[in-house]
């Protein structure tokens, strides 16, 4: 319960600080493809996404204790710093481009913590696949929103 309790905080942390970067009349003037989600969308979908990362964290730790998977958690750790940080730059700064470039490494930082959860703990990669799949269309969004704005 301890490894539950201290991933779900973890994760919780990064998405309360990139949380604190809104939407805001900035974004709502920004052009956007048609195929961009409503604003009420965002929400609901980080927020499961945030509890599988926490429960496949969790897993992970359980499965082998901290110290035996130090390598797999320390990845996690840096992509949630890449999470947070993406809203720092496109909702914060107003960077689209600089987003672009940031969620890409973010994108290739999931990937690297899917595959090493996997190799610990199956279910706990696959708790990363809809993570994986949000980001790339994020990342595609960002890509035309970065454009349409250029």
């Amino acid at each position: 319960m301890l490894a539950f309790v201290v991933c779900l905080a973890v994760v919780f942390a990064a998405a309360f600080l990139g949380a604190q970067f809104q939407v805001g009349d900035w974004y709502a003037g920004l052009a956007k493809p048609p195929w961009t989600p409503p604003n009420a969308v965002f929400g609901p979908v980080w927020s499961v996404l945030y509890a599988m990362m926490a429960v496949a964290g969790a897993l992970v730790w359980r499965k082998a204790g901290f110290g035996a998977v130090w390598t797999p958690l320390a990845v996690f750790a840096v992509q949630l710093v890449l999470n947070a940080a993406w809203s720092w730059l496109f909702f914060g700064l107003h960077r689209p481009g600089a987003a672009f470039a940031e969620i890409v490494v973010l994108w290739v930082a999931i990937l690297i913590t899917l595959v090493l959860f996997w190799r610990v703990r199956p279910v706990a990669g696959v708790l990363f696949l809809p993570y994986l799949l949000w980001v790339s269309f994020a990342a595609a969004l960002n890509f035309s929103i970065w454009r349409l704005n250029a």
